[in-house]
């Protein structure tokens, strides 16, 4: 299977690694373009404009797969695959997907049979299921700092050695971003104010207060 991933963000070797399947054969884009024979366009870099949207769709009738975390299909308005495609997540060895329909789920399982990954569908929603928890758990280590109760240092040794995580909640933020987190959180926020972004996590995202 020819797969075009769509990346600057991503070496061919990175994404082999989180597709480990040998049935494919992948071609590495900086931008959409139509690839002959490629029967799924992976966008690692999606950003949910309409212009870069409108070109992904006159693509099809390949499969389009997108690392779109945030937005939603229906806010996206094309029948694409999501993936939670946050750095960290697609190392790991089950992936999340959200599908538009039952014939987009037909495809993305032929896909994953051939990445050899195991995958979950899971519901279109902000966030999905893991990056929501994570951000959540962010956005409390946030208020806890801000209340002054332990440092940024302390809480990460915190929830690594009592929880077992592979890395703490400020160590995650900075190595997902922490503007994609308050991001996440602000939309989630629309429909519940237990997603509120912590104020000193905002000012973390607009780069106002960092220690």
């Amino acid at each position: 299977m020819i797969i075009a991933a769509i990346t600057e963000k991503y070496t061919a070797e990175e994404i082999a690694g989180f597709f480990p399947g040998a049935g494919i054969e992948w071609v590495l884009l900086p931008e959409a373009a139509a690839v002959t024979g490629a029967e799924v366009y992976l966008d690692l870099d999606f950003v949910n404009d309409k212009d870069r949207c409108a070109v992904l769709s006159r693509l099809a009738p390949a499969l389009i797969i997108v690392n779109a975390v945030v937005p939603t299909i229906g806010e996206m308005g094309y029948p694409f695959v999501r993936i939670n495609g946050w750095p960290g997540f697609l190392e790991r060895s089950i992936h999340e997907v959200v599908v538009p329909d039952e014939a987009a789920a037909a495809r993305v399982a032929k896909f994953y049979s051939l990445a050899d990954r195991e995958y979950r569908i899971v519901a279109d929603e902000p966030g999905m299921i893991s990056a929501r928890i994570l951000s959540t758990m962010i956005n409390e280590a946030y208020y806890t700092w801000e209340e002054e109760v332990s440092t940024k240092a302390e809480i990460d040794t915190a929830m690594r050695l009592g929880t077992n995580y592979p890395l703490g909640p400020f160590e995650w933020s900075e190595r997902i971003g922490v503007g994609q987190i308050a991001g996440l959180l602000r939309s989630l926020s629309r429909t519940n104010a237990v997603y509120v972004p912590s104020k000193a996590l905002q000012e973390a995202a607009e780069g106002l207060k960092c220690d």
